[in-house]
């Protein structure tokens, strides 16, 4: 319930994507009325298939970039959580100006149309992606910026217009730095990306598991519900001018994931510009929102297999696919 006592009246940008789906499912849950604004470049209708026909449910079909297509939908919203944007890496790497257009462009939009129709509050997703190496584990949010690619540049370059429209203009915002998500409908389709996808398809299809480098490397695998809460949460208390990350209190090797998922292994080259390390210093959401992480990793994972049936129509990657759609990253970020 908003201020008044009514239901909220909350937009997802992106609502179709994979974090965005999860978002709107609880929202609704929570007897929000729910506004997808989604392009479905990246996102999917499947991921909303749990809540098609919601009488709370409303999906506009527009792309953030375009000012005009989007204005209107805002008018009457308590709260944005805006979570649409181009990701992957290497396609960001290959092809830079689409991820200005929609991560930079299409979050100043944004931030004028919920300006225009007097939103109340804004939850930005930011990406932990922004600290490059950072030179401390857990890392705090003081840490240095020092994004290695277009991608992370692009989701930092929309941190600070959300900061800027909360400081120029008043915008009561927050933006939470995300830390390695995983889950149910995680992205599979299209680029090479994250571990997961990458891993369930290999995994029903029976192939072996792409490791990269010798799989010491850890990353901070946070469930999506967890994050999905901290946006909740975020949006609801009397904080704004935050940036907070968003991580599962821990750090788990990458071998610790094919463990728990079993299966053969075949190694592949590690990558420049990648982190041997993700791992989040969650101190200041613990102490801004009271929120902490509920999902373990290894609970997280066996959600994960109960659902592999959802990675059927994925791709599957072998190390010649992955080698060359991974070309363009070597050359770059090998100098």
């Amino acid at each position: 319930m908003n201020a008044t006592g009514a239901e909220h009246v909350s937009i997802v940008t992106g609502g179709a994507g994979f974090i965005g789906s999860h978002l709107v499912e609880r929202l609704l849950a929570d007897g929000d009325r729910v506004r997808v604004i989604d392009d479905f470049s990246g996102g999917s209708e499947a991921n909303l298939a749990a809540v098609r026909g919601h009488p709370n449910l409303e999906i506009h079909t527009a792309d953030i970039a375009e000012f005009e297509a989007i204005r209107s939908a805002f008018q009457g919203a308590d709260r944005v959580f805006h979570l649409a944007a181009k990701a992957d890496i290497v396609p960001s790497i290959q092809n830079p100006m689409p991820y200005h257009r929609t991560n930079v462009d299409g979050t100043i939009n944004v931030l004028e149309a919920l300006r225009e129709a007097r939103v109340q509050r804004l939850v930005y997703a930011a990406s932990s992606s922004c600290y490059g190496i950072p030179d401390v584990y857990p890392t705090p949010e003081e840490s240095a910026i020092r994004p290695m690619y277009p991608y992370a540049l692009t989701k930092y370059l929309g941190e600070e217009y959300v900061r800027h429209w909360h400081q120029t203009y008043g915008v009561a915002a927050v933006s939470l730095r995300l830390f390695n998500v995983y889950g149910p409908r995680v992205r599979t389709a299209g680029n090479y990306g994250a571990v997961f996808g990458v891993f369930m398809a290999q995994k029903l299809a029976g192939k072996p598991l792409t490791v990269v480098g010798d799989g010491a490397q850890t990353r901070d695998f946070t469930f999506v519900t967890d994050v999905v809460e901290a946006f909740v949460q975020a949006s609801v208390a009397d904080v704004a001018g935050e940036v907070m990350n968003v991580g599962s209190g821990d750090t788990y090797s990458v071998n610790r994931l094919v463990e728990l998922i079993g299966g053969e292994v075949v190694h592949i080259p590690k990558r420049p510009g990648e982190p041997d390390c993700t791992f989040a210093d969650t101190a200041r959401i613990r102490r801004v929102l009271g929120w902490g992480p509920k999902v373990s990793f290894e609970d997280g994972v066996d959600v994960m297999l109960e659902n592999i049936d959802g990675w059927r129509e994925a791709p599957i990657w072998t190390t010649e696919k992955i080698a060359d759609a991974t070309r363009d990253w070597f050359r770059y970020l090998g100098k």
